[in-house]
């Protein structure tokens, strides 16, 4: 019999990261066949080439798709959205997978998941159900939702909100988070190989702070990392600052050049295009608190018994740990959070996106469909009062 043949599309650094530990579950099942199709921000010099990691992490990529222009325009982006479905289009009209595997609501995701969908591709969703108001990633993710045939959610609210939408119960798997499988499988870094590994030199105090554009705010992203650079000068060269710069979204790059700006007049910072997985949660384990408006503040810190300050509404709905202090973009709210958080405990905290066996979890669900393409013909299943 034939292997399965299970494609997974991956546009950004952020988004492998969560993956790369299904994709190996994929890639050593007898039963499945990987397929690897890499796009976006993989393929950017600007962005650190980060196809090479997958390759480097013994990945073949089957194929890959240029679709990112140099402008990051709302017109640059929908166009790059464009450039996406027509090579995820010739990608999988050649490769011919019998499932797509997404995970998240980028916008590279949206342009496979079209692609797969006029292709009659079943698709495979990580991570839907999630609610994000701060960004237009909460209408892509639930788009990408309404084109998928299977969800794998990470809670039971996400669950819900999926059933909301008129998907199948039977097609609705709680499996967690992914990326708490990946802080499980590696052996971090200590702080002194990191901070040979970053050339960084760690201060008494540390944060990790990622911020990405907030695109449907009404205050502009420059304007609110503004706010957060200004809380930052407050706490003084006593306190270290590792930056990884944002993704490939509207005004990502006025937040690049302020940041590049930024840490080349304060020694006590370094800014990264790419840390890799590795070195990015070595990192968050390693400094006081996270900072900015990742995901990650909320899918990964809470394993580590890490505060994040949460700034502004990007993360808004999303399902949070107590470990978790929101606060306004006004550099004095988010310096008086960071006080908080330096002096809050965290190391018991209970990370609510599950236990560290969500890959396996996935792999096994997509093993069990019998005929993928009797997946295709979907029903709207009506939520009862």
């Amino acid at each position: 019999m034939a292997k399965r043949r299970v494609c997974v599309a991956t546009g950004s650094r952020a988004e492998y990261g969560l993956l790369s530990t299904v994709m190996r579950g994929i890639q050593q099942d007898e039963d499945l066949d990987l397929q690897v199709v890499a796009t976006g921000m993989h393929l950017s010099p600007e962005f650190g080439l980060t196809w090479r990691v997958i390759e480097s992490d013994g990945f073949r990529i089957d194929a890959k798709v240029e679709m990112l222009l140099s402008s990051d325009s709302p017109v640059g982006i929908a166009k790059s959205i464009g450039l996406g479905t027509m090579g995820c289009a010739e990608a999988f009209d050649r490769l011919k997978p019998d499932i797509l595997l997404l995970l998240g609501d980028r916008f590279e995701i949206l342009a496979a998941a079209q692609a797969a969908l006029v292709a009659r591709i079943p698709i495979a969703h990580i991570a839907g159900g999630d609610t994000t108001e701060g960004a237009f990633d909460e209408a892509i993710r639930h788009s990408v939702t309404k084109m998928a045939h299977l969800h794998f959610v990470t809670n039971e609210a996400a669950a819900k909100r999926v059933r909301q939408l008129g998907e199948d119960p039977a097609h609705i798997h709680i499996v967690g988070s992914p990326g708490i499988d990946q802080i499980k499988s590696l052996r971090l870094l200590s702080r002194p190989e990191l901070a040979q590994e970053l050339g960084f030199d760690f201060k008494e105090k540390n944060l990790l702070v990622t911020f990405h554009p907030v695109t449907l705010e009404q205050i502009p992203a420059r304007q609110q990392f503004q706010e957060l650079l200004d809380a930052l000068d407050q706490l003084g060269s006593g306190t270290g600052v590792i930056f990884t710069k944002p993704n490939a979204d509207t005004d990502g790059r006025d937040i690049i050049a302020m940041t590049d700006a930024y840490v080349a007049s304060r020694p006590h910072t370094r800014a990264y295009t790419s840390l890799g997985q590795l070195r990015y949660l070595s990192a968050m384990a390693q400094v006081d608190a996270v900072v900015g408006n990742s995901s990650s503040g909320l899918y990964e810190a809470p394993s580590f018994g890490k505060p994040t300050v949460n700034i502004g509404d990007r993360q808004k709905g999303r399902l949070q740990a107590p470990s978790v202090i929101n606060c306004d973009a006004y550099a004095g709210e988010i310096l008086a959070a960071i006080g908080e958080a330096f002096q809050r405990d965290c190391s018991g905290t209970a990370n609510p996106y599950g236990d560290g066996h969500s890959a396996e979890r996935i792999v096994a669900y997509l093993k069990q469909v019998k005929d993928p393409k009797a997946l295709l013909k979907k029903h709207f299943h009506e939520v009862t009062p």
